[in-house]
């Protein structure tokens, strides 16, 4: 399965709901479903919306792909997750939540270095993301406590970074602590500090099928 290349709105409106994968813009007037409301994409998106109820595994289905789709995670690697969360002796749903989570890219968007996962992305893969000094070109990068995430000093000096730090102040997570440029893994995050609209026990009950 190939990475979604397609617009990222349309995915949104295809949950129902804002997935926000577009940064500041789905703060925005012009988020498509502040101007629209949830509509489906295409012709007769309101008749879709109106349409049947989701069966039981249709609502476990569409929760898999809106979380895939929040943490921009493929199938085969999402289905790990899954796996490595079930071998684990806590609550698999929290536990997978918090694979998600420590992926690199996600920490990058959570300490407000980048304004959206897609763009945190693509800076890790381009090597401006540093974890305890050394440059990390992996997303999926699992994170452990203690370590630091800082920005490479030619990364301080585009403009979408700058703009980024320099917005509106985005609320730092409690189980990560920031100063600057600099972020730092305190512990890993429970579960109520996961404000991602996200219904794990779906994706739990889709997988034990």
């Amino acid at each position: 399965m190939a990475r979604y290349l397609g617009a990222k709105c349309r995915l949104c409106r295809a949950a129902g709901k804002k997935l926000f994968l577009k940064g500041e813009r789905c703060y925005s007037p012009k988020c498509p479903i502040e101007r629209k409301g949830a509509v489906p994409p295409g012709e007769h998106g309101q008749k879709k919306r109106g349409g049947k109820r989701l069966s039981q595994y249709g609502e476990q289905l569409a929760e898999k792909q809106k979380v895939k789709r929040i943490y921009g995670v493929l199938e085969d690697q999402f289905r790990r997750y899954f796996q490595k969360a079930l071998e684990a002796k806590e609550v698999t749903g929290k536990i997978l939540l918090q694979f998600l989570e420590r992926r690199l890219d996600n920490v990058v968007y959570r300490l407000g270095f980048a304004p959206s996962r897609s763009v945190a992305r693509q800076l890790v893969r381009h090597g401006y993301i540093l974890v305890d000094n050394k440059k990390v070109d992996i997303p999926s990068y699992q994170l452990e406590i203690g370590q630091v995430v800082s920005l490479a000093p030619k990364a301080l000096k585009m403009e979408i970074i700058s703009k980024s730090l320099g917005g509106k102040e985005r609320k730092i997570p409690e189980w990560l602590q920031r100063r600057a440029a600099v972020g730092k893994i305190k512990r890993f995050p429970e579960r109520e500090e996961i404000d991602t609209d996200i219904n794990e026990n779906l994706i739990v009950e889709f997988y034990s099928r």
